[in-house]
């Protein structure tokens, strides 16, 4: 038996793997990775490697393993067809007889078209009669605090969410919820809402980050459509930055406020506060 690790180098993958290796035996971890490159030093600790593609599906047959426990990292290819991707490792892990295939999922109460991926693919999963457990991550600090080069530069926190607030948490904390499940019991075909402690608002993401910067950030509320242009102007994707900004619409709506608790009991501890991952940003 692993704990099998799709995405395994990823941001979130690698917080998960680093965990479980607090937990379980390094011969018990399974990372799977497309450049195994990129986890030599989890395979010099012991770890498991194995190379898969969510576009190749043939590179997932025989991967998996009788009662192995899965946790499939929604995949980041946006125009790929992501719940294809993800058909093909549930559809693997059936045919091996997996006992648990954890999922990355979002938040049940976004209806940004950010979850449309997340929606079809918990879809497939429910009706795959693979015992599951839906990990609907919230927001990540680090959507924000690994991009405040642009925050600096113009002293604003520029965003389409209005008043808008979000339950966001670390990814360390968010892989803490996912090592529970995968090295817990009693969690199949259970699905948990995870999101922050404390839901906060960009006006006060802007004056926290004037208090530990010491200038005066302001708080800069722009229209759906301004911020889609100004992503896109930045260098993103029409498609991306269009998904981005929808995201703020729903923020705006409160569909990223995540109030059920269910990250921090699942880790046993208090999510990690904002101010704490902005510290950790500017010093980095």
């Amino acid at each position: 038996m692993s704990i099998v690790v799709t995405g395994a180098t990823g941001n979130l993958g690698r917080h998960v793997v680093e965990q479980l290796l607090e937990k379980v035996p390094a011969d018990q971890v399974t990372a799977v990775v497309r450049n195994p490159e990129k986890a030599t030093g989890f395979a010099e600790r012991g770890v498991r490697i194995a190379t898969a593609d969510y576009n190749t599906p043939a590179s997932f047959e025989g991967l998996f393993a009788a009662g192995d426990k899965v946790l499939l990292i929604s995949g980041n290819e946006f125009d790929k067809g992501r719940v294809g991707q993800h058909q093909v490792v549930i559809d693997a892990a059936k045919a091996a007889g997996v006992a648990l295939l954890a999922y990355t999922s979002a938040p049940g109460s976004l209806t940004a078209a950010l979850a449309d991926d997340h929606r079809g693919t918990e879809k497939a999963l429910t009706e795959s009669d693979l015992p599951y457990a839906l990990l609907r991550n919230g927001w990540y600090h680090e959507n924000y605090t690994e991009n405040l080069a642009p925050v600096l530069q113009y002293d604003a926190v520029t965003h389409a969410a209005g008043e808008g607030r979000v339950s966001s948490a670390s990814r360390a904390d968010y892989a803490a919820a996912a090592v529970a499940v995968l090295t817990g019991e009693g969690h199949e075909n259970k699905t948990y809402e995870l999101g922050g402690d404390i839901a906060w608002s960009f006006a006060e993401y802007a004056a926290e980050l004037s208090r530990q910067t010491g200038r005066e950030i302001t708080d800069n509320a722009v229209s759906v459509e301004a911020f889609a242009g100004i992503l896109t102007g930045a260098g993103l994707p029409e498609p991306l930055a269009a998904i981005l900004a929808g995201v703020d619409a729903s923020i705006e709506k409160g569909e990223l406020v995540i109030d059920s608790g269910d990250l921090s009991r699942l880790t046993g501890r208090p999510t990690t506060p904002l101010a704490e991952a902005i510290s950790t940003a500017l010093k980095s």
